[in-house]
């Protein structure tokens, strides 16, 4: 018997395809962003903060607003700068992340301060850490990631950057 419900009922794999065709492009593209080369430099018994520094890459303008940790009672953002031959270090409330640029977290510029430490970051260490990054539109969005520590006179691979 072929009546119009049966029709509809042989249609209906095909409009759930469709519909669920449009409903995946209408589907706002959200941005995407990237950590790389994170790391903690190590500390000594006793020591009360260390930085943390990496790559951060965001596909859209966005901006780092926030920076945790287990590892401290105390997580800033700082950026240090040289004016009239003294280094300073000041919080800041964000790190601006400009679409598709890599901006470097680094110990002579913007840094994350792991303040109150408590314990020991052993070289060789996974230290947790979460940003918070914003994009133009007020989406935020958290990254969970691993930094490894790694020894006091170590210094970020900068060849990548250049």
């Amino acid at each position: 018997m072929n009546t119009r419900f049966d029709k509809v009922i042989a249609m209906k794999p095909l409009n759930v395809l469709m519909f669920s065709l449009l409903a995946l492009l209408s589907v706002p593209a959200f941005a995407q962003t990237t950590v790389e080369d994170a790391w903690v430099r190590a500390t000594v018994p006793g020591q009360p903060s260390t930085g943390a520094f990496m790559r951060i890459t965001s596909s859209d303008d966005a901006k780092l607003l926030e920076a945790k940790s287990p590892v401290a009672k105390i997580v800033q953002i700082h950026q240090s700068k040289m004016e009239n031959d003294v280094m300073s270090m000041q919080p800041v409330d964000f790190v601006p992340l400009p679409a598709g640029k890599p901006v470097a977290i680094e110990p002579e510029g913007y840094h994350v301060m792991l303040i109150d430490l408590v314990g020991q970051v052993k070289e060789g260490d996974d230290v947790p850490l979460t940003l918070v990054v914003e994009n133009a539109k007020g989406v935020k969005e958290s990254i969970e990631l691993k930094a490894k520590a790694r020894a006091l006179n170590s210094m970020a691979d900068h060849s990548k950057m250049h």
